[in-house]
């Protein structure tokens, strides 16, 4: 199977899939956990966020709803592809039988 054989929206929502994943990744990173995490290295105080302790929340907000958002857009990847893949067997059968 080659690899631009696939619709150009199965490689929109790759790409989309890579950059929500990216964004959560920093989230995380940014967040203080109950160990310090790596906020702390950014100059903050012991125990203190370096956005402020109600940035935190927010944070934990947002990164709730992006993942909620990511699995959203992966299941539909999936649905997509899939369908790609039905698609592109049954046209191949008809014309082997042709």
């Amino acid at each position: 199977m080659d690899l631009f054989a696939a619709a150009w929206y199965s490689h929109a929502l790759n790409a989309v899939v890579l950059t929500i994943g990216f964004l959560l990744m920093l989230l995380v990173l940014i967040q203080r956990g109950k160990g310090g995490g790596l906020a702390g290295a950014f100059g903050g105080a012991g125990g203190s966020s370096p956005f402020g302790s109600r940035a935190a929340d927010q944070f934990v907000k947002i990164t709730l709803w992006l993942a909620g958002v990511w699995v959203l857009v992966i299941m539909i990847h999936v649905k997509v592809v899939k369908y790609n893949v039905e698609a592109d067997k049954n046209s191949s059968q008809t014309t082997i039988t042709s």
